[in-house]
């Protein structure tokens, strides 16, 4: 995660992600998409590999806060590099925008957890674009940026 967390990593957020916590909501869209998001946001705050590369297409993209390009690839090598931890997070302002075989997923999140030894917190606007290929929702592209920290 080092690599997204210096550049500012850039997630798909749900309502709530702590185990215990009601399950998450993605008002208006499909069930399926729906249950694909919430296992994408899992995905992320375990450092879960095998869900991630299976929920990222294989030419997703991501460009994060620093204008840099990031592959699935190194996407995952960050979400599951040794020392990397991530705690549950909120989503602040959602966007759900679905169509017949995409969908935009985004949303405010404050990001917190541990890289390196050393404790991060970030907040970003992010936008996921999902693709439905092959009959199954896919991350296709995200794009983050900073913003003012919560008052």
């Amino acid at each position: 995660m080092r690599a997204l967390i210096a550049p500012v990593m850039a997630l798909t957020a749900a309502p709530v992600l702590a185990a215990d916590a009601p399950t998450p909501a993605y008002p208006g869209a499909p069930a399926d998409l729906a249950r694909a998001a919430i296992a994408f946001d899992r995905a992320q705050v375990k450092g879960d590999g095998a869900a991630l590369t299976d929920l990222l297409a294989d030419d997703y993209l991501l460009v994060n806060s620093q204008d840099q390009r990031e592959t699935k690839a190194q996407f995952i090598a960050d979400y599951t590099a040794p020392g990397f931890t991530m705690d549950p997070f909120a989503i602040d302002d959602q966007v759900i925008k679905v169509c017949s075989d995409g969908a935009i997923l985004g949303g405010v999140v404050t990001m917190t957890g541990m890289s390196d030894g050393k404790p991060y917190s970030v907040r970003l606007r992010f936008t996921d674009v999902w693709a439905k290929r092959g009959g199954k929702w896919r991350v296709i592209f995200t794009h983050a940026n900073r913003v003012a920290a919560k008052p």
